[in-house]
């Protein structure tokens, strides 16, 4: 690694913006966006993905990759990447931090404690619940109405006990009633940090929180509860977007991380308008496959924030397109080209769904070394077939050499294509109709059955005058469907909304769909079971 210094100096840099946390990470100043605003904005590219299988799509990877490749090629690029969960390191997906050629240092730092922004976040929601119960404990001056606390707790676990808990047992603990726990990927408070502007724009958000109701039904904000100057004080620091580098050297700005299947899933807006004055080209990627991550990438953090991304890169297997065509995961080294013909099916929609944002796309095939030629040559052909440009993408093996091609083409892309970026509805449209055009037009199902308590609550938040906001659906990552196991294409199926939940000062309306919940749990053989230190202190089963 080289010291983060060296890294921020070929950037342009001055190390006065640098805030650093030991040799390798640091923090950058929200002065220098002020300092650059004359600049020219560069280029902003999405990297997203087919619909994730258990086989793994290396979108991150990928985005690492292909960073490293465009500044192999003299277009200096940086990457801006969202920060992994513990949730998650501890549990299913172990680290996010890419690997072998294409991954961000340090990487043990990175997906562990890094610099604190995740457990702040933690830190501030907790103090809201704190506040809360207390005022209800000292009076109830608001009149809130104990059974209508929408505000809960929060930690960066995965923990499905904490679902639903029971707060207020035993004398002296305050008012009796149920509340639960979310992981901190799913709080509002990581909403608002990745899509303000601003400490000033941070605080304002939130105070716009929406925490209970009072007994009339009126909402009761964050603000009213007098919480919002100090939680802004928890926020300070972890509203600075993070610096740390690729194995290459490639500068990568890793800063905020909500999930796909819960939140809206991209990094800040600050760290991405960031990276945006000091390099030719940003990649970003976006959480999960295209019908979660791209479609809020678009429609709520480009929508709300004035980005304006000039491509898009579509990350594909030969092993995900056979397991969406149905072979199992056991057999996926098994050349089928019917089966991998089948599973085409789910790249053709994301390439379909892709275009109607009006935004260029290319495939990347991210090699695995068990791939056939004859598939991968399909593949290809596939892709030419329907307009669109495909690369091999061999990053984990070769790092910026195995990704030249695919930089060069997305190069070609970015110089003859244009980008006329467009939402897909407008703000003015009612909320059941945006959740409808999102259901009919990127999933390609009937229509939405929303139970009695949804639609009540969707009555109510139109009511409350929040109608003009963009639709965040909490939704299974691997089907477009609201079924896990509904593979390939799917249409026709109607998607069963439970719950429909108001982010006021996030900017958006959360529709909850299936069986998706806001508190994961833990796997039968957790990735806990794997991590451990050697003799010599390093981490080992983490990446």
């Amino acid at each position: 690694m080289k010291p983060i210094i060296d890294v921020a100096k070929s950037f342009g840099i001055d190390e006065k913006y640098l805030e650093l946390y030991g040799k390798y990470k640091c923090k950058i100043d929200l002065q220098i966006r002020e300092d650059l605003q004359d600049h020219t904005d560069g280029k902003l590219v999405l990297v997203t993905a087919m619909n994730p299988t258990p086989a793994g799509e290396g979108k991150t990877l990928t985005t690492i990759g292909l960073s490293q490749a465009l500044n192999a090629i003299g277009i200096p690029t940086i990457a801006a990447l969202r920060e992994p969960s513990l949730g998650p390191c501890f549990g299913m997906k172990g680290g996010a931090t890419g690997s072998g050629k294409a991954e961000i240092l340090p990487a043990e730092d990175i997906n562990l404690h890094f610099t604190g922004d995740i457990h702040a976040i933690t830190a501030a929601h907790n103090l809201l619940s704190a506040m809360i119960e207390n005022h209800i404990y000292h009076g109830n001056k608001l009149q809130m109405d104990t059974q209508r606390i929408v505000w809960k707790h929060a930690m960066d676990m995965n923990d499905r006990s904490l679902r639903r808990i029971v707060c207020g047992i035993s004398d002296g603990n305050g008012s009796v009633h149920e509340s639960g726990f979310m992981i901190t990927t799913a709080s509002e408070i990581m909403a608002i940090l990745c899509l303000s502007e601003d400490l000033q724009d941070l605080r304002q958000r939130l105070g716009r929180i929406i925490v209970a109701y009072n007994m009339e039904g009126e909402a009761i904000t964050a603000e009213q509860i007098g919480a919002v100057d100090s939680m802004t004080v928890l926020l300070k620091d972890a509203i600075k977007p993070n610096m740390v580098q690729t194995a290459e050297g490639t500068p990568v700005f890793v800063h905020g991380g909500p999930f796909a299947n819960i939140a809206h899933g991209c990094s800040s807006v600050i760290g991405t308008k960031t990276a945006l004055k000091l390099a030719d080209i940003v990649v970003t990627e976006a959480g999960f496959g295209a019908d979660l991550g791209a479609e809020k990438f678009f429609d709520i953090k480009c929508r709300q924030s004035g980005l304006d991304p000039a491509a898009v890169v579509l990350v594909v297997t030969i092993k995900a397109l056979k397991y969406n065509g149905g072979v199992s995961k056991n057999e996926l080294d098994v050349m089928n080209i019917t089966a991998l013909q089948a599973g085409m099916a789910n790249m053709e929609r994301h390439i379909e769904n892709i275009r109607k944002f009006k935004v260029p796309v290319m495939v990347a095939i991210n090699h695995f070394a068990h791939d056939h030629d004859e598939e991968v040559a399909f593949v290809v052909d596939h892709c030419r077939r329907l307009g669109v440009r495909a690369e091999v993408s061999d990053v984990w093996a070769e790092g910026s050499a195995g990704g030249r091609r695919m930089a060069e083409t997305l190069r070609d892309i970015l110089q003859h294509e244009t980008a006329s970026f467009t939402p897909l509805y407008t703000n003015d449209s009612n909320l059941m109709d945006k959740i409808e055009t999102i259901i009919r037009q990127i999933y390609r199902g009937a229509g939405a059955n929303l139970t009695s308590s949804a639609h009540k609550k969707l009555e109510q938040i139109e009511r409350l005058g929040y109608s003009n906001m963009p639709i965040c659906m909490a939704k299974t990552p691997y089907s477009f469907s609201d079924q896990p196991a509904l593979l390939g294409a799917p249409e026709g199926f109607t998607v069963q909304v439970k719950d429909i939940t108001l982010s006021a000062c996030a900017g958006f309306v959360v529709v909850h769909t299936g069986n998706i919940v806001t508190m994961p749990g833990l796997p039968k053989v957790p990735a806990a079971e794997r991590i451990y230190l050697d003799e010599s202190g390093k981490v080992n089963g983490l990446v």
